[in-house]
């Protein structure tokens, strides 16, 4: 006996889609849409890119030289390098204290993501050249990747090339109205998308990562989509402690006044 299913296709505004994305019988493939434009902005959007992070409102990725300073490392080798003070391929716990101070976290915090962050990436980063842990648990710059977790948003593959169909497949589903950025709740039902099953330790990253990532670049509330790409090559954070120290200040973030409005008015959604 073959089950009777019928099939539907998202509307197309390009016109070049042929083939059903979406199963009526599975509803979740209608609701979560995926980026079929990406290709006319990006070229084979599909393939990963090892050292570039492209969207298509920046098909060249993060520009001002960031990229080509930093083409002989993956992207996600891009993403953490904030944090290697002396760029000797090697995170210690007090490097990413001091770069979360730097900004603009409180001490408990920035004690909290070290915390998490060394306990839980340390010993994957360890294994590319020992199985015996870290005794201070540092994390290692050339083999991150073994870092990656599970239920994460796909943007990164397991060698730390960029996605960039992964990353505006995220928007394509969760930015509903097209308003180029991701509200906390967006982020969470992002995060809620990618949950995989018996992930808890995926689940728990997920979390952390999007959450803090929220609380350093929101703005009315909104998380925009170059500010999200520009956190996977890791370039925001470079302007972030720049705009910290030049006296200009980050005019983005959940700060100390967010927290006493909130009693008073509702972050915009």
């Amino acid at each position: 006996m073959s089950p009777s299913i019928a099939s539907t296709a998202h509307d197309d505004p390009l016109g070049n889609v042929n083939f059903d994305q979406s199963a009526a019988n599975a509803p979740i493939t209608a609701q979560r849409r995926q980026a079929i434009d990406a290709e006319a902005y990006i070229e084979r959007p599909a393939i990963g890119r090892a050292n570039l992070a492209p969207s298509t409102t920046h098909p060249n990725g993060s520009e001002g030289g960031y990229a080509d300073n930093l083409k002989d490392y993956s992207v996600l080798q891009q993403h953490v390098l904030y944090w290697d003070r002396d760029n000797d391929g090697v995170i210690w716990p007090v490097d990413t204290y001091v770069g979360f101070r730097e900004l603009g976290f409180n001490i408990f915090f920035s004690i909290l993501a070290a915390t998490i962050i060394h306990f839980g990436f340390s010993y994957p980063t360890r294994l590319g050249s020992s199985y015996i842990p870290d005794l201070f648990f540092r994390i290692y710059v050339g083999t991150i990747h073994k870092a990656k977790h599970g239920s994460d948003s796909g943007a990164y593959d397991r060698e730390g090339r960029f996605i960039p169909q992964a990353f505006e497949d995220m928007f394509a589903r969760y930015d509903l109205r097209n308003e180029g950025a991701l509200s906390g709740r967006q982020l969470f039902g992002l995060i809620k998308g990618n949950r995989v099953a018996v992930d808890p330790f995926g689940w728990f990253a997920a979390v952390f990562e999007f959450g803090t990532t929220w609380l350093l670049l929101q703005k009315d509330g909104k998380v925009s989509k170059e500010d999200l790409r520009q956190t996977y090559d890791g370039s925001v954070f470079w302007r972030v402690r720049e705009a910290r120290q030049n006296g200009k200040g980050w005019d983005k973030g959940f700060g100390l006044g967010d927290l006493v409005n909130l009693g008073n008015k509702k972050l915009k959604q």
